[in-house]
């Protein structure tokens, strides 16, 4: 046994808002994030961090491994969005939150969202331009004119 001792050893507490080895308390950041779930409002780690008596880096490690694993949703300027929470349950949540995220699987499922989002917009696109296509052909239809002819 060691001869030095913590402060927990001597009967003191942690105060709150103390970085005490990375930790934050599970409930607390689970109640947190379920209550701002409901208002599905963007908050900053801080936010959180200061509600929860947690280092904001802690918060912000948490928060980025959450994002990942899709229970809450990074927004823009490092913000983030409690509401997909709302449909895991709190074991769901502690399994997430104990993963441990490989930097290449971070850097992959970031392009792969990437990828996602330029896939939808071109989707939307194409769409736009079938819609736009077909509103032509019936207007060109209307008037008498062939829009198969060659002018």
């Amino acid at each position: 046994m060691s001869i030095k001792r913590s402060s927990l050893d001597r009967g003191m507490t942690r105060r709150p808002g103390s970085d005490d080895g990375g930790k934050v308390d599970r409930q607390d950041f689970w109640d947190e994030l379920t209550r701002r779930a409901q208002d599905n409002e963007p908050f900053a780690p801080q936010d959180i961090a200061q509600t929860v008596g947690a280092s904001e880096a802690v918060v912000s490690k948490h928060l980025l491994t959450l994002a990942l694993e899709r229970l809450v949703e990074k927004v823009d300027g490092g913000r983030y969005r409690a509401g997909p929470i709302a449909g895991f349950s709190q074991a769901e949540f502690i399994k997430a939150m104990n993963a441990r995220i490989d930097p290449k699987r971070q850097q992959d499922l970031l392009e792969v969202e990437r990828l996602k989002k330029n896939n939808d917009e071109m989707r939307r696109r194409l769409f736009d331009a079938m819609a736009d296509r077909d509103r032509l052909r019936t207007l060109l239809e209307k008037h008498g004119i062939d829009p198969t002819e060659a002018p």
